[in-house]
């Protein structure tokens, strides 16, 4: 068999294409609300409750999957995960009332949960130091585009066909994945057959330690992995980034529906352009992070330089946001909200790589992320209960601002070098 020596490159295809995937049935709900409103009669309170229950599996889950991706490795993690989540994605198109599409919901959340972290841990196993920034942003881009892409895919399959019908083909759509994934993937790239000892060179360069199998990993207790203080200060950072990424996900097409009078189609068509911004503000965060620590060999400012200014601006538009009154502005500066958002986004991943040793990475990063998703819980009940009392949105756009700029405060003053490696010689031995 003739060896490859890019196929790393395959592998974050894969991935992100997963994450597309991943948000355009997480976002699919969301986008199918209205339909299911008028269906059921839910309350702005139901609804709420109905987008939180997603996030009691999914921040369980991903903390376990990242453990297990650590365990077993990304390739059994996420052939299940993915099989798991779109089956139950499937099965949201036979809920029946409030309590069965709350508790399919949460189910839904359990399969989700691995992926992000199990990502990352992917990552982390085939990528060099050098180029982690930029294959975070890449294989997570996938997710916004997903997110655009649910609005016109999720909006015309349920006008056209019904929503339960949009459930069923997103659900096909990841067990195709599933199924690619595990003919084409290896947990790490020591053990795949197309990968040529030059590339697999390339890999370990600058590694404290070259990439090795789950089974050949050493074991640390889970206490002395979570309790660092990077993990738990970057996992209560992002836990604010992901309240304003889930008040935007769970109610911004309401909002443009009951507060602007948009019709459904539109909103549909409207509600695409801020996740395809958010698009290239993932690929261009990882790039610009990776530049700055070429330019400046500091790792760590690299992270933070970027996280801290982006969170800072998407922070303030989120809240000015709930000011504006046009459709036009309002679409236009919750655009730039987002596109600032996830600029933001591969630092954190970027982050939590460096914070701990190699085999180490998805127990730390599926913490941190499962500590983050708390938010998902939070933000989209305290959202409708904050719409049900005061009968408006712009209490809502305020407190996400917030907590953005607390989120970005405390990387800044928080988040210190770990006592590892020194960051400039690394850098020029990685070169």
């Amino acid at each position: 068999m003739n060896k490859k020596k890019n196929y790393r490159w395959v592998i974050l295809t894969m991935l992100f294409i997963a994450m597309i995937i991943n948000y355009v049935d997480r976002a699919a709900l969301s986008i199918a609300m209205p339909f299911i409103t008028q269906e059921y009669h839910l309350t702005p309170a139901e609804k709420g409750m109905i987008f939180s229950s997603f996030f009691f599996g999914y921040a369980l889950f991903c903390f376990v999957g990242g453990y297990l991706s650590d365990r077993y490795g990304p390739k059994t993690v996420l052939t299940w995960s993915m099989s798991f989540w779109s089956l139950l994605c499937g099965a949201t198109a036979l809920a029946f009332n409030f309590w069965s599409l709350l508790i399919v919901r949460a189910l839904f959340g359990v399969g989700e949960g691995p992926v992000s972290s199990t990502a990352n841990k992917a990552v982390n196993s085939w990528f060099p130091i050098t180029e982690r920034a930029r294959a975070i942003g890449i294989a997570q881009s996938g997710g916004p585009l997903g997110g655009a892409l649910a609005g016109p895919i999720i909006g015309f399959l349920a006008l056209w066909l019904g929503w339960r019908f949009a459930f069923v083909v997103v659900a096909v759509l990841g067990l195709i994945w599933a199924v690619a994934w595990y003919r084409l993937a290896t947990s790490t790239p020591k053990e795949h057959p197309q990968v040529s000892a030059e590339e697999l060179a390339r890999i370990n360069a600058g590694r404290e330690a070259p990439v090795v199998a789950p089974e050949e990993a050493p074991h640390t207790p889970l206490t002395q992995i979570i309790f660092k203080r990077a993990v738990l200060v970057t996992g209560i950072s992002l836990f604010c980034y992901n309240y304003i990424l889930y008040f935007f996900m769970t109610w911004f097409p309401s909002y443009l529906i009951d507060a602007k009078g948009i019709d459904l189609k539109s909103m549909s068509l409207v509600t695409a352009l801020p996740w395809l911004v958010g698009t290239v503000g993932f690929i261009c965060g990882g790039l610009l992070i990776d530049w700055v620590f070429k330019v400046t060999g500091k790792r760590l400012f690299s992270r933070k330089l970027i996280l801290v200014s982006c969170l800072l601006v998407a922070a303030c538009c989120i809240a000015l946001t709930g000011q504006v009154e046009s459709v036009t502005a309002t679409v236009a500066v919750m655009t730039v909200a987002v596109g600032f958002l996830m600029l933001t986004a591969p630092a954190y991943w970027s982050l939590i790589q460096d914070a701990v040793p190699d085999h180490q990475v998805g127990t730390a990063g599926g913490f941190m992320h499962g500590l983050s998703n708390l938010s998902g819980i939070i933000a989209p009940t305290v959202t409708g209960f904050i719409i049900q009392s005061t009968g408006t949105y712009s209490s809502g756009f305020a407190l996400a601002g917030a907590l953005g700029i607390g989120g970005a405060l405390i990387v800044a003053l928080f988040v210190t070098a770990p006592k590892v490696k020194n960051d400039v010689l690394e850098a020029r031995a990685s070169a």
